[in-house]
C-alpha cells in the first residue's frame, strides 16, 4: 500500500511500523468523555470509502444501525483496491478488483445493508490524490440531498485516504449536507490522547452487541484481505488480527 502525502513524500513508515496494542485503547480513559453522535432522521446517507473494505472497518456498525432505521445508503468505492498486494503471483489486479468488489457486497448483506447502492469510480489504487478534483465531481451530485455524507479522516496517514476524505468534505459542503469523518489506521499508528488526533471534534457511535456480532461477520468477509493469498510475503494479509482488533471494538468514532 502507498502511505504518501502527494505520492512523493513518504509517511515515515507510520503504517508499516509496529502499532499501538487494543489493549492501550480499551484502556484510555478517554472514551467516556467523547459525546454520543447523534444519527440522522430516516433519509439517506452516503459513505466513501478509498478503497472496498474502509467503510466497514470504519462505520460498519454504523452502516447496520442505519439500515435498521430505514436509512437509503450509498457506499462509494473511489478506488478498486486493486493494489492491496502489488507483487502477489496469487490474485492478478483484476482478479482482486473482482475478489474485493464481492467481498464488499457479502459484508454490506451480512450487515443487514444488502440494499445500499454502491457506486464504484474507478480510481487508480495508491493514486486518489492525482484525481482529487475529478472525484469531487463524482461525489457532489451523490451527496445532493444526503442528511450525512460520511469519508475517510483527512488526517488518518494514508494519501488515498485523505484524498478521499478532502473530497467527501467539499463535495458535501458544495451539496449543503451534514459532514463526517472516520478514521482507519489512525487506531495503528496514534495512541490515546495523541495531541496529532483532534479530540475535540471526536464523537462515539456505540454499538449494541448484535450489531458488534454483525460487524464482525461482515470484516470476515473480506478474505483478501484478512488473510494470506498464499505463502510467502507479497501474499501476506493487509490486515492482521492486531490490526482487525482496532475495527471490532463496541464503538466507532467520528470526527465532526
Amino acid at each position: 500500500m502507498t502511505t504518501h502525502t502527494d505520492g512523493t513524500v513518504p509517511y515515515a513508515d507510520a503504517i508499516q511500523a509496529p502499532g499501538t496494542d487494543e489493549s492501550v485503547w480499551e484502556a484510555w480513559a478517554g472514551w467516556d468523555g467523547l459525546p454520543e453522535f447523534p444519527l440522522p432522521p430516516r433519509g439517506r446517507v452516503v459513505v466513501v470509502a478509498a478503497h472496498p473494505d474502509d467503510e466497514v472497518l470504519g462505520l460498519g456498525g454504523t452502516l447496520a444501525r442505519l439500515a435498521d432505521a430505514g436509512h437509503r445508503l450509498t457506499v462509494v468505492s473511489v478506488t478498486d483496491g486493486e493494489g492491496s498486494h502489488p507483487h502477489s503471483g496469487v490474485l492478478r489486479p483484476d482478479e482482486l478488483v473482482r475478489v474485493r468488489a464481492e467481498e464488499t457486497r457479502t459484508a454490506l448483506e451480512r450487515l443487514g445493508a444488502g440494499d445500499a447502492r454502491i457506486v464504484r469510480l474507478h480510481v487508480p489504487d495508491s493514486g486518489v490524490h492525482r484525481h482529487e478534483e475529478e472525484v469531487r465531481r463524482a461525489l457532489v451530485p451523490l451527496c445532493a440531498g444526503a442528511d450525512l455524507v460520511a469519508a475517510p479522516w483527512t488526517g488518518d496517514v494514508h494519501s488515498d485516504h485523505e484524498a478521499a476524505g478532502r473530497a467527501g468534505r467539499e463535495a458535501a459542503r458544495e451539496a449543503g449536507a451534514r459532514f463526517a469523518e472516520y478514521p482507519v489506521w489512525m487506531w495503528h499508528w496514534a495512541r490515546p490522547d495523541d495531541p496529532r488526533v483532534p479530540w475535540d471534534r471526536a464523537a462515539r457511535l456505540t454499538l449494541p452487541a448484535g450489531v458488534q456480532a454483525r460487524k464482525r461477520h461482515a470484516v470476515d468477509a473480506f478474505a483478501s484481505q484478512i488473510r494470506p493469498l498464499g505463502p510467502g510475503p507479497e501474499e501476506a494479509a493487509v490486515l492482521p488480527p492486531e490490526e482487525l482488533a482496532h475495527h471490532l471494538r463496541p464503538r466507532e468514532v467520528v470526527f465532526l
